[in-house]
């Protein structure tokens, strides 16, 4: 290209310089490339650490927790803005896992933290993102511990091979817009996609690629505006600058990535931060250098329709996929593990009546921050808009998240979780199925899923409260409730008691 490897990208790192903005926290940064090189860098629910407190935290509203009972704490990982992550040890069975420790230093960082761990959570056991293990809190930090992902950086074997093949791009780019089209199909918007926040699970050539880092993501719904300044300064969209924008940011991002993995290069470089976003906003794409004029039409035309200016116009993940350059290697041919969502769905069936109605008494009383996620992703496979999902759209939408069920099974999840019989699945039914099970940890939702039972507030359930509860929803019978109180009710005293009832919903079945 016309100033060849002087165009060079740099890890984001606390000494960068932060870009003007009026926000109180921005998160877009500009740093002075270096020039000695041509590319530098800059589930079973876990053990609970013990309670060192009686007091609630603030994030995960429950009692402060000491983490090192539980991890053993090794070297550091890596350290951000937002936190630092490190290498810990779970003591109880030896498994190595990534503790990424954020500092509670006000409102706003509580918020978002309170955001991030949601998001993992409804995110969680989706191919190609990070694995979730759980979340803890003391009086200063909150801990995430997840997968070990120890392949290192997508950036660190960009900076070791340079330019990649189309071939091999293709593969890279294959996950990562896949896991955009996951993402934006379960309502949430990354707004950071870089090489830094794509992970290798192993150090295998072939090993799978894992998203992480959702300190700056948020749940949306379709057609919400956001103004405030994220991501960083060699990936942003020209929209960000302008204060206005929605997901569509995130295709390109991927598409920076895409131009990066065949040309070494970032797209838009100068040397100053004022010169990076002229370059942005004046969407001057250089096609035409090398190694440019050597590569396909097909890699160079999805470039474009990625990095189109106005996100209107700009190619979906969803439609990206779907391009004859991503489709090349053979797409359509690889294997990959269920969705969560399948695999809640599967769990969802295998419950007892009562479990199933206490999960939908939850789901009824979630927040509107917990439901947005749940909600954006209902209304994506409720492609008709008519309030239910149907054989076809459940069939479609598993597919959009990488699950092929056979039709015998997806009719099986529908008689399983549409109490009506009809065939469909409407908002609550499906929010039940769906929802990550880490809510069930919440002391709150349970009680409030106990007291529907427990009419009378005696502290315990009777059959023919069970019965009352289960037959206005038609979800069963005299067998059922047999079923319930010989698997529930431990003691067989012939009452399922808070204890009794917390055991069945934070086991499998």
């Amino acid at each position: 290209m016309g100033v060849g490897f002087s165009k060079v990208l740099t890890h984001t790192t606390d000494d960068e310089i932060p870009i003007s903005s009026t926000d109180s926290a921005p998160q877009l940064t500009y740093k002075q490339p270096r020039k000695n090189l041509p590319f530098p860098r800059s589930l079973v629910p876990p053990p609970m650490p013990t309670q060192c407190s009686s007091q609630t935290g603030p994030v995960l509203g429950k009692p402060y927790v000491k983490i090192k009972h539980a991890y053993e704490m090794k070297k550091e990982l890596g350290r951000g803005k937002f936190g630092v992550t490190y290498l810990c040890v779970e003591k109880a069975t030896g498994i190595s896992y990534a503790c990424k420790s954020i500092a509670k230093k006000g409102p706003q960082e509580v918020e978002n933290v309170r955001r991030e761990v949601m998001i993992l959570q409804h995110l969680s056991g989706q191919h190609n993102i990070v694995e979730f293990k759980g979340a803890y809190e003391d009086r200063e930090n909150v801990h995430l511990v997840m997968e070990l992902c120890s392949g290192g950086e997508l950036f660190d074997r960009i900076v070791a091979k340079g330019r990649h093949s189309e071939r091999e791009a293709a593969t890279v780019m294959r996950q990562i817009v896949k896991v955009v089209d996951v993402c934006h199909f379960m309502g949430v918007m990354h707004r950071d996609l870089k090489p830094e926040n794509f992970l290798f699970a192993t150090k295998d050539e072939d090993a799978p690629l894992k998203l992480t880092d959702f300190g700056s993501s948020v749940f949306f719904h379709t057609g919400e505006v956001y103004k405030d300044i994220v991501g960083n300064a060699y990936y942003v969209a020209p929209e960000v600058l302008k204060r206005n924008y929605g997901k569509e940011i995130d295709v390109w991002n991927a598409g920076v990535i895409l131009y990066i993995l065949l040309s070494g290069v970032p797209p838009f470089w100068a040397e100053t931060e004022k010169g990076v976003f002229d370059d942005v906003l004046g969407a001057k794409l250089d096609m035409d250098s090398e190694p440019w004029p050597s590569t396909s039409d097909a890699a160079k035309d999805l470039i474009r329709k990625m990095l189109t200016y106005d996100p209107k116009e700009r190619i979906t993940a969803a439609e990206a996929l779907e391009h004859p350059w991503l489709k090349e290697g053979g797409e359509a041919s690889e294997k990959h593990p269920d969705s969560a969502v399948l695999s809640r769905m599967e769990e969802f069936k295998a419950m007892n009546q009562m479990k199933k109605l206490a999960m939908k008494v939850i789901a009824e009383n979630l927040s509107e921050e917990e439901t947005k996620g749940p909600r954006q992703m209902f209304n994506n496979m409720d492609t008709d808009d008519s309030g239910t999902i149907t054989f076809e759209e459940l069939k479609s939408g598993l597919s959009r998240l990488g699950s092929l069920p056979s039709e015998t099974e997806i009719r099986q999840l529908l008689n399983a979780i549409g109490n009506d019989k009809n065939g469909t699945i409407n908002y609550y039914e499906f929010v039940a199925a769906t929802m990550d099970r880490h809510r069930l940890e919440k002391g709150g939702s349970l009680f409030k899923a106990f007291h529907y039972f427990d009419k009378d507030d005696k502290g315990y359930i009777t059959r023919d409260e069970l019965m009352e509860a289960i037959t206005v929803h038609q979800m069963g019978d005299e067998a059922a409730i047999d079923g319930v109180f010989e698997d529930v009710d431990s003691d067989k005293d012939g009452k399922i008691t808070y204890e009794e009832f917390m055991s069945m919903m934070r086991n499998e079945c």
